[in-house]
């Protein structure tokens, strides 16, 4: 399989191909730097991870430094981000991750990659649900006096995404960008009052320090804060829909990357401003995730935490929205290009939005959250309640199956330069990828190792092994079937990666 890039299609404006009608190609020009901004961060549920990932983070793992482990991650993905970006102004494909690893280390390992964000970003996705029914059905409790299952919210909120996911993208872009703002706005409230309001130990910058992050804790607490910038590297999954995606694509992701680490940097400072450095591990033990609302209850009143409840659901239906649209632009890319059968590479014809992909990600929600509701025999406060196993089960497989993709495609930007005989002009991304490639195989390789501290299951567990094996097996199975598409339809396995430049190979092919 040809790695040239430079294939483009000159039929129609925006890149967008008029072969058999538009309904293969995602419709251009309907995302600007906000809007795909926006789309991006949405995914990464900035008060999620405040109220919940990082109590947790500081409780199970005892690590005080959290905010230094932010600002490590932000290199090491700003790193990754380089090259990354780089690809995006040579391919664009709504299957980013494999259409990059297609170009660098052929169509067979991309056809592995595509299976393995298919699984990862669907488990992603599903796992939210956990999360939201039972913050939802936490506040009708306490609020409207109404006792529902957790399972009727999620189901609920399953099909209103579901829906959405058959908008156009820039109405949705809009629907996120006003939740994120607000949730953004509450959480650098917060800041502000723990650093007018701080502990006994008053503002410290011990938390910065590089001796808090000694312990054997470090490498399971990279796992956790590496999940909360995870959104990010959806940008090129978009790049279609953009009118300039060689400019538009790298811009938002070093937005994206830079404003997460320093957001979420000061954020995890002002926790243990608040507490005190010295308090944080037992606070977040004691109040779990909790402890970001016992702390602005204190300092800005009932009123101030009820809203911030309300944001933490409504930030949260942001995520399930935005992996939704990414989960979808897979499955169409794949249809498009032989990995899923042919009706997932056609969109709506009312919204241009990718139908199919996107019923296809809404009927394994509404399956998965169906199975674990039947198997609910307990009460949601109950630590082994399937509704939390929901949660940090997909979750964590989700992390896993990204951080890998990550690592893996910045092998192939390596690889695709080497080959394209551009090594010397692009030296110093390819070093920086190198390197990214590098910490994040490390990282992986602790999630793998620590993956029942992540679940929280036993030592002796099988979840510690079949879980993170569902990654394994998506990989196994996606090479299985680029080797029959290539031993069965050659034709089939040279589109793995191309995108709408594989319209011009179907023009050429009919004239």
């Amino acid at each position: 399989m040809t790695t040239d890039s430079s294939r483009t299609s000159p039929s129609a404006p925006g890149g967008i191909s008029t072969f058999k009608g538009q309904e293969r190609a995602l419709r251009a020009d309907r995302l600007g730097t906000g809007g795909l901004l926006l789309s991006v961060l949405a995914a990464t549920a900035p008060l999620m991870v405040v109220a919940g990932v990082m109590p947790t983070t500081y409780a199970v793992m005892g690590i005080v430094g959290q905010p230094l482990l932010f600002v490590l991650l932000g290199v090491v993905l700003i790193l990754f981000s380089v090259g990354y970006a780089e690809m995006s102004r040579h391919v664009h494909n709504a299957g980013a991750f494999y259409a990059y690893i297609s170009r660098g280390l052929g169509a067979t390992a991309g056809a592995g990659a595509a299976l393995v964000a298919l699984v990862a970003y669907n488990a992603l996705q599903v796992g939210i649900y956990g999360i939201f029914g039972f913050e939802v059905s936490g506040l009708l409790a306490t609020y409207a006096d109404v006792e529902i299952a957790w399972w009727i919210p999620a189901l609920v909120a399953a099909l209103a995404v579901g829906l959405l996911g058959w908008l156009k993208i820039d109405v949705n872009a809009r629907v996120l960008g006003v939740l994120l703002v607000i949730e953004v706005l509450l959480v650098v409230i917060f800041d502000v009052a723990a650093l007018t309001d701080p502990g006994t130990e008053g503002v410290s910058l011990h938390a910065f320090n590089p001796d808090t992050l000694t312990g054997a804790g470090v490498g399971t607490a990279l796992c956790f804060c590496i999940a909360a910038f995870l959104g990010f590297e959806q940008a090129p999954v978009y790049a279609e829909e953009t009118s300039r995606p060689h400019v538009l694509v790298p811009r938002v992701m070093f937005l994206a990357v830079g404003g997460v680490a320093v957001f979420f940097a000061l954020s995890s400072w002002a926790l243990t401003v608040a507490t005190g450095p010295g308090a944080i591990v037992g606070a977040a033990r004691k109040q779990s995730a909790g402890l970001l609302f016992f702390l602005t209850e204190s300092r800005l009143g009932g009123t101030f935490t009820d809203l911030l409840h309300v944001l933490f659901v409504t930030g949260m239906f942001a995520a399930l929205l935005s992996f939704h649209n990414v989960v979808a632009r897979y499955a169409f890319a794949m249809g498009r290009e032989g990995l899923l059968p042919a009706a997932f590479g056609r969109t709506s014809g009312s919204s241009g939005a990718p139908g199919t992909g996107s019923l296809l990600q809404t009927v394994v929600a509404v399956l998965v959250v169906a199975a674990f509701a039947i198997t609910d025999d307990k009460p949601v406060g109950d630590p082994t309640a399937p509704v939390l196993h929901l949660f940090t089960w997909f979750g964590n497989i989700g992390a896993l199956g990204v951080i890998v993709l990550m690592a893996v495609a910045s092998l192939s930007v390596v690889v695709f330069f080497v080959r394209r005989g551009a090594a010397g002009a692009q030296a110093w991304r390819l070093v920086t990828s190198a390197l990214a490639g590098l910490a994040l195989l490390v990282i992986a390789a602790y999630t793998v190792k620590d993956f029942e501290v992540l679940v929280g299951a036993g030592p002796d567990s099988s979840l510690s092994w079949v879980l993170p094996g569902i990654i394994g097996l998506a990989a196994l199975a996606g090479v299985a079937l680029g080797l029959v598409l290539r031993a069965r339809a050659p034709e089939k396995h040279a589109r793995i990666g191309l995108g709408n430049e594989a319209f011009q190979l179907d023009k050429a092919a009919s004239s």
